[in-house]
C-alpha cells in the first residue's frame, strides 16, 4: 500500500454532440470534474463525474476545499474506510447530488489507482462476470426528433446489432406518444428492444394510463415514469402495470435503491455511478439488486459504466450515449452491438491530458499536497 500525497482537480466543460431534449429538461452543457490522487510510489488514479448544466462548481468547491485536503496521507488502498470518512465529513450536506458527485469522482479515482497497482481491468477487479455487454442505444430519442427520424436511427442501430433503442416519451397527449412509438414497433419488428424514458414527468394516474399503451406495444421498460422521491406510487404502478418499472438516475445514495426494492417498486435499477457517490456504493446497490432479482442498467457514463456492467452478473445492457470523445483518445470498444470492457490496468478510459488542460475552466482548478 501507499499514501496519498497529492490530489489536483479541474472542470471541463463539454457541449453535447447533438441536441438532448426530454419531458422536463434539456441537456445543454456537461460540466466534468476531473479529479487526480497521487501516491507516495508515483501511481496516479483519475476519477470524474458530471453535471447536465449546472453545479460543476460547486462540486469542485466542495472537492477543493472539504474532500481533498482529508486525502492527504491516507492510505489508497483503505477506500470503504475513506469513502465513509469523507461522506461523515460531509454529513450535512448528504444524501445530495453535489456530495455524491464530489465523492463519486474521488472514489473513482481511488479504484483506478487500486487497479493499477493490481495491474487489472476495472472489470475484472470489480467481479469479472462477463467481458462485453449488449448496448442499447438513446442518442437518438430524443423528444424533440420527429418520428421519421426516430425511425431512422432505431433502424441503424438494429442493423449495427445494438439490442434497443430509447425514446423519450412526454408529448401533451398519449395518442402522440403512441404514434411515434408505434411507428418505430412497426419498422424494428418484436424482437428489437424498445424503452420509453418519461424523466419524471407524470403523474400516477397519467403513468397508470400510458402504462397499458405501452404494454400493448411491447415496451422493454417504463422508465421514471414519475418524481423519483415518490416510492408509493411506484410500488402501486409496478403492481397494476403490465410494462417493468425502471428507475433510478435520480437516486442518491444506496438507502433509496433499498426502499424501492423491498417495497417492490422498480424491476430494473438504474444506479449512474456519479450520482450515487462512485463505484463502492454502485457495486453494493448492483449485489442487492441481484438478491433481490432484479437487473442493473445503469444511467450515462458509458466509457466507466461498461467495467462496471461487464463485472456483475445481472446487468444485461449498457446505455450507448458519447459523452467523453472529445477529452480521450480513443472511444468505446463496440464489436457488433456489444460495447467491450477495456483490458487495460485501471478504468481503462485514455484520458487526452492535452485537450482536457485546453478545456479546463478558468478559476476551477485546483492542487492539494505534492
Amino acid at each position: 500500500m501507499a499514501r496519498i500525497v497529492s490530489t489536483d482537480v479541474r472542470m471541463v466543460d463539454l457541449a453535447p454532440q447533438v441536441v438532448r431534449t426530454d419531458a422536463i429538461q434539456s441537456f445543454v452543457s456537461q460540466e466534468t470534474p476531473i479529479l487526480r490522487i497521487t501516491d507516495a510510489e508515483g501511481r496516479t488514479g483519475t476519477g470524474y463525474c458530471y453535471t447536465i448544466g449546472t453545479g460543476g462548481p460547486a462540486v469542485v468547491s466542495l472537492l477543493r476545499d472539504t474532500l481533498m485536503p482529508r486525502l492527504i496521507g491516507r492510505e489508497a488502498e483503505e477506500i470503504e474506510s475513506i469513502w465513509r470518512d469523507l461522506l461523515l465529513s460531509t454529513h450535512a450536506t448528504a444524501v445530495g447530488a453535489i456530495t455524491s458527485l464530489a465523492l463519486a469522482a474521488v472514489d473513482t479515482a481511488l479504484w483506478d489507482l487500486r487497479c493499477l497497482r493490481a495491474g487489472l481491468p476495472l472489470w475484472c477487479l470489480a467481479g469479472g462476470a462477463k467481458p462485453s455487454v449488449p448496448l442499447y442505444s438513446t442518442e437518438g430519442g430524443w423528444l424533440h426528433i420527429d418520428t421519421e427520424a426516430l425511425v431512422a436511427d432505431a433502424l441503424e442501430m438494429q442493423g449495427r446489432g445494438f439490442a434497443g433503442s430509447k425514446i423519450k416519451i412526454g408529448k401533451p397527449t398519449a395518442a402522440e406518444d403512441r404514434a411515434r412509438l408505434a411507428a418505430v414497433r412497426a419498422a424494428v419488428g418484436e424482437s428489437y428492444e424498445i424503452l420509453v424514458d418519461a424523466n419524471q414527468a407524470f403523474t400516477l394516474s397519467e403513468a397508470m394510463r400510458r402504462a397499458e399503451m405501452l404494454a400493448d406495444l411491447g415496451v422493454g421498460w417504463f422508465e421514471e415514469p414519475m418524481p423519483a422521491d415518490d416510492v408509493g406510487a411506484h410500488a402501486r404502478l409496478a403492481a397494476a402495470a403490465r410494462v417493468p418499472i425502471a428507475v433510478g438516475e435520480s437516486l442518491y445514495a444506496v438507502s433509496q435503491f433499498k426502499d424501492y426494492l423491498t417495497q417492490g417498486a422498480c424491476s430494473i435499477v438504474q444506479a449512474d455511478v456519479a450520482r450515487v457517490g462512485g463505484i463502492t456504493p454502485w457495486l453494493k446497490i448492483a449485489h442487492m439488486a441481484e438478491a433481490f432479482n432484479v437487473a442493473i442498467c445503469p444511467h450515462f457514463l458509458m466509457e466507466l459504466h461498461v467495467s462496471l456492467t461487464c463485472a456483475v452478473p445481472n446487468a444485461p445492457m449498457l446505455e450507448y450515449i458519447p459523452q467523453l470523445d472529445d477529452i480521450t483518445a480513443r472511444g468505446l470498444d463496440i464489436r457488433d452491438g456489444r460495447a467491450h470492457a477495456p483490458t487495460a490496468p485501471g478504468l481503462g478510459i485514455a484520458w487526452d491530458w492535452s485537450a482536457i488542460d485546453a478545456r479546463a475552466v478558468d478559476g476551477l482548478s485546483a492542487e492539494i499536497g505534492g
